[in-house]
């Protein structure tokens, strides 16, 4: 009976070691569809425009989402000043539609 045992321990340890490294993985995989790994460099026209979010504190790069009227997530330098301008755009057409 001892010699059953040290085989159903070792695969029940290795089975727990399998499901928490794909939870971390799946954790890492969720934060990091948050984040921008690279910028749109193209300026992208405003009237596509439909909101400005930003990207999570946590990631390494801070940038801003442009969401266009087809649905697509734009990244883009929020120190650019095409950028800037298109989101002082959106926030006064904004505020103007809520109004």
């Amino acid at each position: 009976m001892n010699t059953l045992t040290a085989p159903l321990l070792l695969g029940l340890l290795c089975s727990l070691h399998t499901t928490s490294a794909q939870a971390v993985m799946a954790i890492a995989a969720m934060t990091a569809g948050d984040c921008c790994v690279k910028f749109q460099l193209r300026r992208i026209p405003l009237g596509a425009v439909v909101s400005v979010s930003r990207t999570p504190s946590s990631c390494p790069r801070q940038a801003l989402v442009f969401s266009t009227k087809k649905g697509n997530p734009f990244c883009v330098d929020p120190s650019e000043a095409w950028v800037q301008s298109h989101v002082k755009e959106t926030e006064t057409h904004t505020t103007v539609s809520t109004a």
